[in-house]
Order: C-alpha cells, then sequence, then structure tokens
C-alpha cells in the first residue's frame, strides 16, 4: 500500500495536478454566468459546482498523464524534460496507463451525476483534451489546440448547469483559448532548438523566439477584447470590468518579463502570473455575479 500510495504521489506530481487552478476559475466563471442567467434557482449550485469540479479534475489528470505517456520517448531525448517520471523510470508506464483510465472514468462518472447532455458530450470532450497531445507532431498551432481544450470548460460548466448551451458563453471560451495558447508560447520558447532538432512543430519553430513573443502578445490582447465582449453580453457590473483590467496587468507584467535574449523567467510567467490571472479574474467575476448582480 505505501508502494502504491508513493507511485499516486509522483503521478500526481508528473501531471502537475497543482496546475489544476489554470483553468478551474473560469469553469467556475462559467457556471456562475449560467446560474445567475437561470434566476439564481436555490437548492442547484453547491452540488453541480462539486461534479463540475471532479469533472474537470478527472479530464485534466487523465489527458496529462496521457501526454506524459505519448511523450515518454520524445522527453527523454530532451535535456528539459528527460528527468521527468516515466523516461526516468520513476514510474512505470503501465501504472501511468491504469491512472489515466482511473482518470477517465472518474469524468465519465461526473458528467453522468450532472445531466444527460453532458454525458452525452463526454466521450467528445476528453476526446479533444486527448488529441491535444499528437498535435505537436504535425502542427505549429498545437498551442491553440491545448488552449481550446482547456477553452471548452466554461462551456461545459455553462451546459451542465442549464443543460444546454448558450452562444454568449463562448466568449469565455475563446478567451480561455486566447490566454492559454498564448502563455504555452511563452513556455515552448524554452525548446526552441530542441524542437528544431527533433522536427517538432510550435510557434517558436515556425517563427523564431522573438517572432513568437510577438504571437503571444497578440493573442493576450485578443484575449483582453473576448473579455470586454462577455461583459457586454451579460450586461456585468464595473467590479468585472476591473477583473478584466486587472488581468490585462497581469498579462502585460508576464509579457515584460520574458525577452527574446532572455528566458530566465519563463517558469515565473507561466506558472506564477497565471495562476493570479485566473483566480484574480474568479474572485472578483464572482463577487459581480454572486452579490452584485442578486442585490
Amino acid at each position: 500500500m505505501e508502494s502504491f500510495l508513493t507511485r499516486v504521489r509522483m503521478t500526481l506530481d508528473m501531471i502537475k495536478f497543482e496546475h489544476s487552478v489554470f483553468a478551474l476559475p473560469f469553469a467556475l466563471t462559467g457556471a456562475l454566468l449560467a446560474w445567475r442567467d437561470a434566476g439564481f434557482p436555490s437548492g442547484m449550485l453547491g452540488t453541480k459546482l462539486v461534479w463540475i469540479v471532479l469533472a474537470m479534475v478527472g479530464a485534466r489528470s487523465a489527458a496529462m498523464a496521457f501526454n506524459r505517456l505519448l511523450d515518454a520517448s520524445i522527453d527523454a531525448q530532451n535535456p528539459r524534460t528527460k528527468t521527468r517520471h516515466i523516461p526516468a523510470g520513476l514510474l512505470s508506464k503501465r501504472f501511468a496507463w491504469g491512472f489515466t483510465l482511473v482518470s477517465a472514468a472518474a469524468f465519465f462518472a461526473a458528467s453522468a451525476a450532472l445531466n444527460p447532455l453532458c454525458l452525452k458530450l463526454s466521450p467528445l470532450a476528453l476526446g479533444v483534451v486527448l488529441f491535444y497531445s499528437f498535435t505537436k507532431r504535425f502542427t505549429s498551432f498545437s498551442h491553440l489546440v491545448l488552449g481550446f481544450a482547456l477553452g471548452i470548460a466554461p462551456a461545459a460548466a455553462w451546459i451542465a448547469i442549464r443543460g444546454t448551451l448558450d452562444a454568449r458563453i463562448v466568449w469565455l471560451t475563446a478567451a480561455v483559448t486566447l490566454w492559454t495558447a498564448g502563455f504555452d508560447i511563452i513556455y515552448a520558447c524554452q525548446d526552441y532548438e530542441f524542437d528544431r532538432g527533433a522536427g517538432l512543430f510550435s510557434i517558436p519553430r515556425r517563427f523564431g523566439i522573438a517572432g513568437a513573443l510577438t504571437v503571444s502578445r497578440l493573442l493576450h490582447a485578443a484575449m483582453l477584447a473576448t473579455l470586454a465582449a462577455l461583459v457586454l453580453a451579460f450586461d456585468l457590473g464595473p467590479v468585472s470590468w476591473f477583473g478584466v483590467a486587472l488581468v490585462g496587468g497581469l498579462l502585460a507584467y508576464e509579457q515584460s518579463i520574458v525577452k527574446a535574449h532572455d528566458l530566465s523567467r519563463v517558469n515565473a510567467a507561466f506558472f506564477t502570473v497565471n495562476g493570479w490571472v485566473s483566480m484574480l479574474f474568479f474572485v472578483f467575476w464572482a463577487a459581480d455575479i454572486l452579490f452584485l448582480s442578486k442585490s
């Protein structure tokens, strides 16, 4: 049992379980917007949110473990990633596959608990998040595929609450897609030389590091535009606008600390700043939806 628990802990470390925080606040925002749109019905939100969180954690865990399995041979050749758990021999592929299947099963179970449409769409949703792992082998736009894999979370949360989809929530899907693609491009700059040698595809490999950082800035600017469109679509108040402004400030800071000639602060930009982006966005938007809208 101790050995099993140790492997579970290493698996959670391998998939960076703590980084579930990136997309989860946006999904919860989508759920709150759906609840607001339904007129704040009593007795439904708490249980739904629990299942939404479980579904998201299950899908992300399955996708991350699958990604590590699929990339194990590539990771073993990359100096930056060769110490990851599978190429380093700390975890067996068999155990990682088992973890992937259990996580996928948890996702399907949570989807079934939400409503029939969520269950029907769950294979498609899981397919999208698993498909990302193949994309760096054939397209430079893999970053956008990753963004979309996270971006469907708010729309899925809306469906979980309402049992149907509203076109307005697609603005939040677009925002998360653009935000994720932007910061993933920054992260991928670290592997520019390796990707060229290994024949892998990425925006940095296609446009160079300086060009890739420009693309990242444009994507983040577009993200702010989609958030503004979302505020207008749902007729939200000044607190939400302040949240958008705060996100804009954080993204400007993220872009400022990464230079084409100096990638030493990529991890701070990728992990720290983006964690604050998602959390503070949720705090201000939730305050607007829960307190100001109801008053």
